[in-house]
């Protein structure tokens, strides 16, 4: 097995990365180099038409393979369970797969981010829940971003909510109902329903009222609530035992980078969290700031030139709405993966439109030299955006934790 990563040309390597090295992966430059014959290479919409390693395997006639479609042959003889939606995928995928194995399904699970309990202490990413059955269930994170969820072929489908981020509100909620024209099985569609209340529950966890019964779940924040209903709907249609899953709810440990705590500085918390557009950024900052009333400083990174463009104006106005007068934003250059971008946009027309408390830093160690300033008891330090490595790394970074330790 071998694979490679644009960063390993910038001489960066990441946590995921080094484990990958450690299961005896081959890893290389995407430079061509790492491309042999014989191959099958798997590729996503991420990389260009012209990526060298892309152009090697033309060259050698090797077949390539969209992600998707890898994904929906590793589904062949499996149940199978997708979960899509614009916001929360991951975490419902998590979710689902964590209920599910505690009622004794041992399911198959693909996601688009590491569960803790799943990575074997550190020995594989935990991306992916292996399963001894080979035609039982799996559950997998459905990708909206490019269409491609349109190649796989669900059983069971969860659609957490719709909104715009990769194309307008109304586009993404015809593809919502295209890839649930394809389930042959229970379809949970919670798109349509209202934000949750802010959930009861003191300190990082929240409690709330459903279906008759309590349910504690260990995470913060209305949106994870909501992220819970739908993973213990599809697994109540599926037959689990409600007792059993209000236990296993209980004992959920989270996913990395969804408002994961990282460690302390100083007193202050250090949270790490992967939003990256309005809705995202709107329910990370919130729950931050219902758990940490005296303030949180958060530092953040637009991933590119092309969604700040697009996302600006509604940028601007999440900003304004959920920074409190006790809070900080901390503005990062936008994320520059090189390439042909547009770059007339950046973060300085953003911070233009700012009426919150908020700074533009000029890279990381600024970033950290900022919050590191600013930490007491009381407060949360955060580091939020998709994309750049040096996010997770400076959370780590800031609780005093090697780039590779987890909390």
């Amino acid at each position: 097995m071998s694979g490679s990563d644009r960063l390993l040309g910038a001489g960066q390597e990441t946590p995921t990365l080094a484990t990958l090295r450690r299961q005896g992966v081959r890893l290389a430059p995407q430079d061509g180099s790492g491309v042999e014959a014989g191959q099958t290479v798997v590729y996503s919409t991420a990389i260009e038409a012209d990526n060298p390693d892309l152009s090697r395997a033309r060259a050698l006639g090797l077949r390539t393979l969209h992600r998707s479609a890898a994904l929906a042959a590793l589904a062949e003889g499996h149940t199978l369970i997708a979960v899509t939606g614009t916001c929360g995928k991951s975490s419902v995928t998590a979710l689902l797969g964590h209920l599910l194995a505690a009622c004794g399904r041992d399911p198959f699970v693909v996601n688009g981010a590491e569960a803790p309990e799943w990575d074997a202490g550190g020995a594989r990413v935990g991306s992916v829940r292996p399963s001894a059955d080979a035609h039982g269930l799996m559950v997998a994170e459905a990708d909206e971003s490019d269409k491609s969820l349109l190649a796989l072929a669900p059983t069971h489908v969860i659609v957490t909510n719709a909104s715009g981020d990769h194309f307008p509100k109304a586009e993404a909620e015809a593809l919502f109902r295209a890839f649930k024209a394809k389930a042959t099985g229970v379809v949970i569609d919670t798109s349509g329903e209202p934000p949750e209340p802010p959930p009861a529950g003191t300190g990082w966890e929240a409690r709330f009222a459903w279906r008759g019964l309590d349910w504690t779940l260990p995470m913060p924040g209305a949106h994870n609530v909501a992220n819970a209903k739908a993973a213990l709907a599809m697994a109540l249609a599926l037959g689990c035992d409600a007792e059993n899953l209000r236990r296993a709810l209980a004992g959920f440990r989270g996913i990395r980078r969804r408002l994961e705590r990282v460690g302390t500085r100083d007193g202050a918390c250090v949270v790490d969290d992967y939003a990256h557009n309005p809705e995202k950024l709107a329910a990370a900052w919130r729950t931050l700031a219902a758990a940490f009333p005296e303030g949180v400083l958060g530092v953040w990174r637009p991933h590119g030139y092309a969604p700040l463009r697009k996302m600006l104006a509604d940028l601007a106005a999440t900003f304004n709405a959920v920074v409190r007068p006790c809070d900080r934003l901390l503005l990062l250059p936008v994320y520059d993966a090189g390439g042909t971008a547009d770059r007339a946009i950046n973060s300085a027309d953003l911070l233009a439109r700012l009426t919150c408390p908020a700074e533009a830093v000029g890279d990381l160690d600024a970033a950290f030299a900022r919050l590191a300033t600013a930490a007491r008891p009381g407060v949360a330090l955060a580091t939020l955006g998709a994309r750049d490595p040096g996010l997770p790394a400076l959370a780590r970074r800031l609780a005093g934790l090697p780039w590779g330790a987890q909390a």
